[in-house]
């Protein structure tokens, strides 16, 4: 797998994957004996959300599990919104996703049981069953870790580190539109190329940058779903933003996240007084999934004018503690906390994107070349909200989907029969000196979702944020058509463009239903039940 620089004005592959988490690794690896692959990573090749995975990667792996069990949760946390065949699809999957994985070297944690060993299997929220495999609490770690390493010994799959996707060619072919590669943009030269392949993959991740407070990397801006709505793509479900529900509270701790596997193995929530709170919200406390915690939480902390609120795992051993979390005590006790002593102080962040392009089974976009895997995608898995640790499985099994799709095509367009679109053309434009601009809209967007559009909204927010979102797409508009494109420009783009979908998705919705909590209408409407948001874009001016 060599990392390189783009040297022609046209580089030529025959499958281009966008994004180089769990999805993205997952495809090239399926595809890479049979294909020569390119990897878009807009950083390091094993940076991204990925990485950041805590608590772990769900599947029926003990004989007091079963299917029927994990699809039935999958539904309960979906909120009614879950596609069951897709239910179905991902949770069959999973042993095989996770035999995969170990064949990989993933070291997951394991436990002696009769006189042998087998995987330590946690419990998170929304789950009936001990069912999530970890590798401790560094699980997103240990599998991109692994994914790389193996992908590093595959001649066919050529990385290209610190690029960035700007937006996809769409082509006529054969009387039909359909894509045939993108243009990236080198993010330390600045220099856009001209990138075809007639299969692209989005594995770009999710969107939760939008918010002024998340739980994900810098680069989760949702390119993957903006550059597939300008290219034509539907999308589904975008109003379901789920909000971890904690986050270490700390101004230097920027995203660090504590474990849903911390609630798992009995960690409790406390208000400052010391008393317990989320038996009164649900009956299964702390153990209830992350929308009912989240709201919980906020709600606690808008009555009370509390900052924060605190996560106690204290009262379990400190070997345990330090055995379980060995990656969080470390960064808490970094920040000045020791959570073999005492609680953590927490907030809600945002945390995952549910909805996406919309696919079908085998990863397939409405643009005809066009994949999507991970959590760019829409399946119809998570529904109105994620349970936790579905996540990585729903990247593993989609993303070898596709793959199998992409080979399974008996007569495949080469790289060679594709036209040769214009180049990217910066004859007319200048560099800025300008880029407050920039830098002032990235941080209005990101507060005004978070005061508007975050875990409990109104009719009146939501308009109030649509408003002043058009006003700031016309001036990232602006921006673009006139100034040599940035990274920084590029990300807010696509922001604005997710921030408006995320507004329209959620004031088509009204009732309350999983991670979209309207209080206008506050009440679950029986008839909405299986029916997801889906948007269609307008016509792009310009397409060719």
């Amino acid at each position: 797998m060599p990392a390189t620089q783009m040297g022609q004005a046209q580089e030529r592959f025959d499958v281009l994957i966008i994004g180089s988490g769990a999805a993205g690794l997952t495809a090239a690896l399926h595809l890479a004996p049979f294909r020569r692959v390119a990897i878009i990573s807009k950083g390091p090749v094993d940076e991204g959300s990925t990485r950041y995975a805590q608590g772990g990667i769900s599947a029926v792996l003990d004989k007091t599990d079963s299917f029927d069990s994990h699809v039935s949760d999958t539904l309960d946390a979906g909120a009614g919104l879950c596609e069951i065949e897709a239910v179905r699809r991902t949770v069959a999957a999973g042993p095989e996703a996770i035999k995969w994985l170990l064949g990989l070297g993933v070291p997951f944690t394991r436990e002696a049981h009769e006189g042998r060993s087998r995987l330590h299997l946690t419990r998170e929220g929304g789950h009936s069953a001990r069912r999530v495999a970890h590798a401790a609490d560094a699980t997103g770690q240990a599998i991109e870790e692994a994914l790389v390493e193996t992908a590093r010994g595959q001649p066919r799959i050529e990385v290209f580190e610190r690029h960035l996707a700007v937006d996809l060619i769409v082509h006529e072919m054969d009387g039909q539109s359909r894509v045939i590669g993108a243009y990236v943009q080198d993010g330390e030269t600045r220099r856009v190329q001209t990138v075809l392949a007639p299969v692209v993959i989005l594995a770009t991740g999710g969107a939760s940058k939008v918010y002024l407070y998340s739980s994900n990397p810098d680069g989760a801006t949702g390119d993957g779903i903006a550059m597939a709505w300008r290219a034509g793509c539907r999308v589904a479900n975008m109003e379901f933003m789920q909000f971890h529900p904690t986050c270490l509270f700390h101004p230097q701790a920027k995203s660090f996240l504590i474990s849903e596997a911390v609630r798992g193995e009995g960690g409790r929530l406390l208000l400052p007084d010391g008393s317990r709170f989320m038996p009164d919200f649900d009956r299964r406390g702390e153990l209830a999934p992350r929308d009912i915690v989240a709201r919980a939480i906020d709600h606690e902390m808008k009555r009370l004018g509390l900052d924060c609120v605190f996560l106690d795992i204290s009262h379990r051993s400190p070997d345990f503690v330090r055995e379980h979390f060995p990656m969080i005590h470390q960064r808490c006790l970094e920040y000045g906390f020791d959570m073999t002593r005492e609680p953590l102080p927490v907030v809600p962040a945002a945390h995952y994107t549910c909805g996406g392009v919309m696919v079908n089974a085998d990863g397939q976009t409405d643009l005809p070349g066009l994949y999507a895997a991970g959590e760019a995608s829409y399946t119809g898995l998570h529904g109105a909200n994620r349970m936790a640790s579905n996540s990585l499985l729903e990247c593993l099994v989609y993303a070898r989907s596709a793959a199998d799709h992409i080979l399974s095509d008996p007569a495949p367009l080469a790289p060679g029969d594709l036209p040769r679109p214009p180049n990217w053309d910066e004859s007319r434009v200048t560099d800025s000196d300008e880029e407050v601009v920039v830098s002032h809209n990235w941080d209005e967007l990101r507060r005004l979702m978070w005061d508007y559009v975050g875990i409990v909204r109104t009719r009146d927010r939501l308009l109030r944020a649509q408003r002043r979102i058009r006003v700031l797409m016309e001036e990232v508009h602006e921006h673009y058509a006139h100034y040599r494109i940035t990274p920084d420009l590029i990300e807010l783009r696509n922001l604005v463009v997710v921030a408006d979908i995320i507004v329209k998705s959620a004031l088509e919705r009204r009732e309350s239903r999983g991670l979209h909590f309207i209080r206008d209408f506050p009440e679950r409407d029986a008839t909405l039940d299986g029916q997801p948001t889906i948007l269609t874009p307008p016509p792009q001016p310009g397409q060719e």
